[in-house]
C-alpha cells in the first residue's frame, strides 16, 4: 500500500490468487442466499413488515444492524486513512457512539415508542402539530442522504475495488448498487438488518485476520508508535498536512488549540453530531423501533457498543501500520470493504424510502391504500439508485479528493439545530412549534454560511501562510457545533417562552416526562379507499402483480404465498413495558460497557 499526494492510501497493482477469487466468490454467495432467506422471515405486503421488519426483530440482529450501518466504505476508509494520516485519535468518533448510542436505548426509543410513530419527521409533527418542521427534516434528512452517505459510500467502496480490481470506476458501481437494490426492493427492512449481521460477521473475521497480519509484519503492537513516526511516504504532492507523522499519534485528546482533533470538540462537539446520528437519524432509529420489545432494542444498542470498541484495533491500527507496508490478503480485503459499502447502502435505501412514503406521499394522497404505499416505497428505492448512478461522474470527475472531504463535513454544520430540537422537544414541555421552526431556521442559515465560507476558503497547503477568516482558522468544526447547537437551543427556548405553550393534550405519549405504559399499536393510519380512486387502485393492483411475477422465484424459495390475505397484519403490540429480569441484565451490561469505555479513554489519553 503506497499513500498519494492527498494523504489517502491505494494499492499497487497485482494478480489475483486462487484464495482471493475464492473468498469473493463465496462471499457474495453467502450474501445472495441469506438476502433470499430474510425475505421470508416476515411479510413483504404490510407496511410493519416492509418498513418496520413487523416489529419483530430480537437484539442480536439489530445490533449487528446498528453496526454495519454506521460503519460504512467511507468510514471504514476513512478510518483507516485518518489513522495512517494522524493516530489513534480517530477512535474518539467510534467510542463516543457508546453513551449516545444507551441514550437512544433509554430514552430516546421509549419515547419514540410511546408516541406510536414510523419516521423522525412524524415524530416533530406529532410532538408539535402543523406540517412545515415534518417536511423540512424530512427534505433534509433525504438530501443528506443522497449527498453525503451514498455520495462518499459508493465513491470510496467503489474507487477501493476499481484500484484492486482495474475494473471502471462505474461498472465496479452499478454492479454494487445492483446487488444491494435486488433484495432491498424484495425484503424490506427484514431482509437489510439480516444481511447486516452478515455483513457484520464478516468485517470483524476480515479486519481480525488483516490485523493479525499487519502486527505480525512490524513484530507485535510495542513496535507500532516506532514504525508509524518513522514512516515518511516517498511519493507526495503539496498538501496540508505535510505528510509527516504527528508527534501525539498514540494520544486520544489533543490539544484544545493547535490540536487537528481537540479534546474539547471530541467530547463536546461530537457528542452533539452523534446525538443526531443515532438519536434522531432515521436509519438507525428504524432498526432500533423494529424490535420486538424494549428490552431486545436495549440489548441491540449494547450489542452495538461492544461492537463500536472493535475499530481502533482493527481499522485504525492496520491503517498507521499501512504507512510503511502492506500486509496483503486483497481478496478479504475487497470482501470486507464491499460488506461495509453494501451494509450501509442498504441502509440507507430502506429508510429514505420510508421517509419518502410515510412523510411526503401520504401527504400527497392521504387516502392511498397500503398496497399503494408499499409500491411506492418499492420505486423510491430504484429511483435512488438511478439517482446514486447520475452522481457518479460528479464524483469520479473530482479525482482531487476535494470534493470526498467536503461532503464529510456537510453534517457538522446541518445537524446541530436538529438534535437541539430533538432533546428539548423529548425533555421541554414548553418547547412548542414557533420555537422548533425558527430555531432550526436559524440554525440553517449559521450552518450553511459556514459551509459556503469552507468552499469559498479553502484550507492552505503546507507551509502557506493561511489567509482565510478568524472563523474558519481559530474555530474548529467540532467547536463551530458546540456554538450552533447552543444558538439554536437559545432561539428555541426564547420564541416558546413568548410564545403559546402546547396543550396537554398535545404532549400525551411524546416527551419523556409523558410516556405511555399502555399497551398500544403502532400509529400507522390507512385510509379505506373511496370508490372515485378504484381505478387508481386497480393500477397499483396490477403494477403489484407484475413485481410479484418478477420476484415469483423468491416466493418458490420461501414456498409461501405473497398475497396479502395470507400475511399477517400489524399484530405487533408495542408498549415500553419491561419484564424485569431482563430490565437488570440490560442495565448490568450498560454499567460494564461503560467501565470499559472509561478504561480504554483513560488507557490512551
Amino acid at each position: 500500500m503506497e499513500m498519494n499526494g492527498t494523504g489517502s492510501y491505494y494499492l499497487s497493482a497485482q494478480s489475483f490468487s486462487i484464495s482471493d477469487i475464492i473468498v469473493i466468490v463465496a462471499y457474495f454467495v453467502l450474501n445472495v442466499f441469506v438476502g433470499i432467506w430474510s425475505t421470508c422471515r416476515v411479510s413483504r405486503n404490510t407496511l410493519s413488515g416492509y418498513f418496520l421488519a413487523g416489529r419483530n426483530m430480537a437484539w442480536w440482529p439489530i445490533g449487528a444492524s446498528l453496526f454495519a450501518s454506521s460503519e460504512g466504505s467511507g468510514l471504514f476508509i476513512g478510518l483507516a486513512g485518518t489513522g495512517a494520516a494522524g493516530g489513534i485519535a480517530v477512535a474518539g468518533f467510534e467510542w463516543n457512539a457508546t453513551y449516545v448510542l444507551l441514550v437512544l436505548a433509554w430514552v430516546f426509543v421509549p419515547v419514540y415508542i410511546s408516541s406510536g410513530i414510523v419516521t423522525m419527521p412524524e415524530y416533530l409533527q406529532k410532538r408539535f402539530g402543523g406540517e412545515r418542521i415534518r417536511m423540512y427534516l424530512c427534505a433534509l434528512s433525504l438530501l443528506l442522504s443522497v449527498f453525503t452517505k451514498i455520495s462518499t459510500d459508493l465513491y470510496s467502496g467503489a474507487l477501493f475495488v476499481q484500484v484492486c480490481l482495474g475494473w471502471n470506476l462505474y461498472l465496479s458501481t452499478v454492479l454494487m448498487l445492483v446487488v444491494t437494490a435486488l433484495y432491498t426492493i424484495a425484503g424490506g427492512l427484514a431482509a437489510v438488518i439480516y444481511t447486516d449481521t452478515l455483513q457484520t460477521v464478516v468485517m470483524i473475521i476480515g479486519t481480525v485476520i488483516l490485523t493479525i497480519a499487519a502486527f505480525n509484519k512490524i513484530g507485535g503492537y510495542h513496535n507500532l508508535e516506532s514504525i508509524y513516526l518513522k514512516a515518511v511516504p516517498t511519493k507526495i504532492i503539496p498538501n496540508t498536512t505535510c505528510h509527516l507523522p504527528r508527534a501525539d499519534a498514540m494520544h486520544l485528546f489533543r490539544d484544545p488549540v493547535t490540536g487537528d482533533l481537540p479534546w474539547t470538540g471530541m467530547i463536546f462537539g461530537l457528542s452533539i453530531l452523534a446525538t443526531w446520528y443515532w438519536c434522531t437519524d432515521q436509519v438507525i432509529v428504524q432498526r432500533s423501533l423494529s424490535a420486538k420489545n424494549l428490552s431486545h432494542a436495549k440489548g441491540g444498542s449494547i450489542l452495538a457498543s461492544y461492537l463500536k470498541m472493535l475499530p481502533m484495533i482493527f481499522i485504525i491500527m492496520p491503517g498507521m501500520i499501512s504507512r510503511a507496508l502492506y500486509p496483503g490478503l486483497r481478496g478479504l480485503m475487497i470482501a470486507v470493504i464491499m460488506a461495509a459499502l453494501m451494509s450501509s447502502l442498504t441502509s440507507i435505501f430502506n429508510s429514505s424510502s420510508t421517509l419518502f412514503t410515510m412523510d411526503i406521499w401520504r401527504k400527497i394522497r392521504k387516502d392511498a391504500s397500503e398496497r399503494e404505499l408499499l409500491l411506492v416505497g418499492r420505486i423510491v428505492t430504484v429511483i435512488l439508485v438511478a439517482v446514486s448512478l447520475v452522481w457518479i461522474p460528479i464524483l469520479q470527475s473530482a479525482n482531487s479528493g476535494q470534493l470526498f472531504n467536503y461532503i464529510q463535513s456537510v453534517t457538522s454544520y446541518l445537524a446541530p439545530p436538529v438534535t437541539a430540537v430533538f432533546v428539548l422537544a423529548v425533555f421541554w414541555k414548553r418547547t412548542n412549534e414557533p420555537g422548533a421552526f425558527w430555531g432550526l431556521m436559524v440554525g440553517l442559515v449559521v450552518g450553511l454560511a459556514r459551509m459556503i465560507m469552507e468552499f469559498v476558503h479553502p484550507s492552505p497547503r503546507c507551509g502557506v501562510y493561511d489567509p482565510r477568516p478568524s472563523i474558519l482558522k481559530k474555530v474548529h468544526y467540532l467547536h463551530f457545533a458546540v456554538i450552533l447547537c447552543a444558538l439554536t437551543s437559545l432561539i428555541v427556548v426564547a420564541i416558546s417562552l413568548l410564545t403559546k405553550p402546547p396543550n396537554e393534550s398535545q404532549l400525551k405519549n411524546v416527551t419523556w416526562w409523558t410516556l405511555s405504559r399502555e399497551r398500544r399499536q403502532p400509529d400507522i393510519p390507512l385510509q379505506t379507499t373511496s370508490p372515485e380512486k378504484h381505478s387508481w387502485d386497480n393500477k397499483i393492483e396490477n403494477a403489484e402483480e407484475m413485481i410479484q411475477q418478477k420476484w415469483s422465484w423468491i416466493n418458490l424459495f420461501c414456498s409461501v404465498k405473497t398475497s396479502r390475505d395470507n400475511m399477517p397484519g400489524q399484530s405487533n403490540l408495542t408498549d415500553t413495558y419491561e419484564n424485569p429480569f431482563w430490565s437488570r441484565v440490560c442495565c448490568i451490561n450498560a454499567i460494564i460497557l461503560m467501565c470499559v469505555n472509561i478504561f480504554l479513554y483513560a488507557y490512551f489519553a
